[in-house]
């Protein structure tokens, strides 16, 4: 057997209710001899079950922490233990296709390519909505103001409708959501941003990776989906609480803003902001069709306002998050790596 050119790296995002499904579809269309590495970032206690079982039958790398990880701390402790030509990233909360291993490896290797991105799906997978094929991606200078374009490609379409136009190309941007990358990358830009804790990490990288002259392309033909929520578990609350926390998204903005000579203030950035907002609001599901129904959408905007405003900017930011961010700072150090056990 020839020796494996890819390492799977599996990191937290949001939630932890995905996580099984989404680790499952990757065990089934993959080969044992694939290496795998599992970031745990303080699972709850039966999925933290579940991997290390999941582990020790596979026989893949288990990385455990007991507090809450930012997506890109994950991925730089996982990466000393990659020793393949190529990483591929995937969030805990992404269900793959087959094939899809083998089709980002081969765009990669054909196109010599630094970071390679699949079709990305979103919600159930048999809906088969596309959450985006790629990205326009620049900074543009407007009369001395610097300004962030970026414009993902057939959002929201149906892949019946645009399957004609997906082609393997070249793109400016993919995301962490699923992404091949190079190793050698890492060698030339060194590891990923760590002050970039909910917001901009795959915009930050594909930027490094262009301006060190790199290539991104984007490849069809690999699918995966996004398990975006709703429904929650209660379990994934105090994940997706701190990952869409101002205390994490602000200094987000503010660090990409001043590496990319950027202002954190520009609209283009609001669109970030109204981004997190939404998706928070969705927590409340069928609360906001009840309200809507009572008093309009005129009352359901001062509603929401209200919810995002009070209940989260400041009960929660005040309570869940600033009690997770104290649990974090005080356990920095307490990480465990269970290598693979393999004959």
């Amino acid at each position: 057997m020839p020796e494996p050119l890819a390492t799977i790296v599996v990191t937290p995002r949001e939630q932890f209710s995905k996580a099984r499904r989404s680790l499952e579809s990757i065990l089934a269309t993959t080969s044992a001899e694939i290496p795998l590495v599992y970031v745990d970032g303080n699972s709850p206690r039966s999925l933290a079950r579940y991997v290390q079982d999941r582990a020790q039958q596979r026989g893949f790398t288990l990385i455990r922490t007991p507090y809450l990880l930012a997506a890109n701390q994950a991925r730089n402790l996982a990466l000393p233990h990659v020793h393949t030509k190529y990483v591929v990233f995937v969030d805990n909360d992404v269900y793959v296709e087959p094939g899809w291993l083998e089709r980002l490896v081969a765009c990669a290797e054909e196109t010599k390519a630094w970071a390679v991105g699949p079709l990305y799906l979103i919600d159930d997978p048999a809906k088969q909505i596309v959450h985006m094929a790629g990205a326009e991606l620049r900074i543009i200078d407007e009369d001395g103001h610097r300004r962030l374009h970026e414009h993902h490609r057939f959002s929201n379409q149906p892949m019946a409708k645009v399957r004609s136009s997906l082609v393997r190309e070249s793109v400016d941007l993919v995301e962490f959501h699923c992404m091949l990358v190079r190793m050698e990358a890492f060698k030339q830009l060194g590891p990923l941003d760590e002050q970039l804790l909910s917001f901009l990490d795959h915009v930050d990288f594909c930027i490094d990776v262009a301006g060190a002259g790199g290539s991104i392309y984007l490849e069809p033909a690999a699918v995966v989906t996004h398990l975006a929520p709703p429904p929650y578990a209660l379990s994934d609350l105090p994940c997706f609480f701190l990952r869409w926390s101002d205390r994490w998204m602000e200094p987000s903005i503010r660090r990409f803003a001043e590496k990319r000579r950027l202002d954190a203030t520009d609209k283009d950035f609001d669109a970030h902001r109204q981004f997190r907002d939404g998706h928070r609001l969705r927590l409340l599901g069928r609360a906001r069709g009840a309200v809507r129904r009572l008093i309009g959408f005129r009352g359901l905007n001062v509603t929401d306002r209200f919810v995002t405003n009070v209940v989260f900017n400041r009960l929660i930011e005040r309570t869940i998050v600033r009690s997770l961010e104290r649990r974090r700072a005080g356990s920095r150090d307490q990480i465990t790596a269970e290598p693979a056990a393999r004959t």
